[in-house]
């Protein structure tokens, strides 16, 4: 009877060591008279603090983050007459087929178009803001510029920078609220990130949160119709929801910190978007500041990397495919046509990248005369091309 006693005062202290050891588990267990569930394994309390605890966290972190930036988010709207031709009916026994009815002829009506369409924010006290040039394309209309708080500001100056799809927009105000620059050179994939932007031109200050997809991407952006159609290289993309209305805005990182310029979306698939890396953007903005304009070279072309496995398939080099020659550029100018392999620029061998090409010439200064190696039709040419300011 002893020695009964003996073992059962060991088994309970053996249980209630156990119990301590997995923060109260089993002597839950015990004590609450469920001795059948040591049979089906619990989640155990700490467990369901930690996840409770990683929850509330990143909502915090959202809810955070959105206070902190969102006065220095801006909806960018545009102000412009458009003018709309009604066709004149002729008499039709004095004119049965319209043979004698002028294009001009007809009533004109004028409607006045005021729309959001896009997103910038704040990156001076004075009033200068940062959007997509694509934004504020359309030289002949006029823009605006409403806070988070309702107020709205006339654009005085529009500043642009065609080559990184960048606008800096001058607005008279004082005391505004300049976002915090980050640095987008230490980006990992996978990496936390929030946008925030008048989402569709319509839903001002949205807020969507998603993860670093990619770096170092690369994409068309411009108009082949406007003077520059250069490819934007090494750019972030991202699973935040960026919608149409979004371009211009942050994209910010887990402290509130911009590291990138929403930019565009894709076309062909979902939940894909693409972003500036905000240390190209900050090189933009000093070389701004320094100069009070956007002084770059540019070079005119459209084109896509050819990369070690594609050049390998193809039997041709590694380097730039050109797809289009803009006219009146420093490479139409120069000589180079569609369908040339850009191989080696200034000296230096294009590799097939993505930064390659726009990586190299951004080591030069406008009116530079640099060498330009191209592989036309099996033979390799040098060309002569003087870099001009982009426009």
């Amino acid at each position: 009877m002893i020695k009964m006693r003996k073992y059962l005062l060991w088994g309970a202290g053996v249980l209630l060591v156990l119990g301590a050891m997995t923060g109260g588990a089993v002597s839950d267990r015990l004590f609450g008279y469920r001795i059948l569930d040591k049979w089906l394994p619990r989640e155990s309390a700490q467990s369901a603090v930690l996840n409770n605890q990683k929850v509330l966290y990143e909502e915090n972190v959202v809810i955070e983050v959105a206070e902190k930036v969102s006065p220095s988010v801006v909806t960018v709207g545009i102000k412009k007459t458009q003018i709309l031709r009604q066709p004149q009916f002729n008499d039709f026994f004095s004119d049965p087929f319209g043979w004698f009815r002028s294009p001009s002829d007809g009533q004109t009506q004028e409607r006045n178009i005021e729309q959001d369409i896009g997103s910038g924010f704040v990156i001076s006290r004075d009033g200068l803001i940062v959007t997509n040039k694509h934004v504020v394309g359309d030289s002949e209309a006029g823009y605006r510029v409403i806070t988070k708080d309702d107020k709205t500001y006339e654009v005085e100056k529009i500043y642009r920078d065609p080559a990184n799809d960048l606008a800096i927009l001058k607005i008279n105000a004082d005391e505004l609220q300049p976002v915090e620059m980050g640095d987008s050179s230490k980006l990992k994939v996978g990496q936390f990130v929030i946008a925030i932007g008048t989402a569709l031109g319509e839903f001002r200050h949205t807020v969507t949160t998603g993860v670093v997809s990619g770096l170092g991407r690369g994409i068309t952006a411009g108009s082949p119709f406007e003077a520059v159609a250069e490819r934007l290289d090494n750019v972030i993309q991202t699973d935040a929801a960026i919608n149409p209305g979004n371009s211009g805005g942050p994209l910010l990182n887990s402290a509130g910190q911009v590291i990138g310029v929403n930019t565009a979306i894709s076309q062909e698939g979902q939940n894909i978007g693409f972003a500036l890396p905000i240390n190209i953007v900050m090189e933009a903005i000093d070389n701004f500041n320094q100069t009070g304009q956007f002084n770059r070279p540019y070079l005119g072309v459209r084109y896509r990397m050819i990369d070690q496995k594609t050049a390998i398939m193809n039997e041709v080099p590694q380097g730039a495919f050109v797809q289009e020659v803009i006219t009146e550029t420093p490479a139409g100018k120069g000589g180079v046509e569609e369908g040339d392999i850009i191989i080696r620029l200034g000296g230096e061998k294009v590799t097939g990248d993505d930064t390659g090409l726009a990586k190299l010439i951004s080591k030069h200064k406008v009116g530079d005369k640099i060498e330009v190696v191209v592989w036309r039709e099996g033979e390799e040419k040098t060309l002569t091309v003087t870099l001009e300011e982009a426009k």
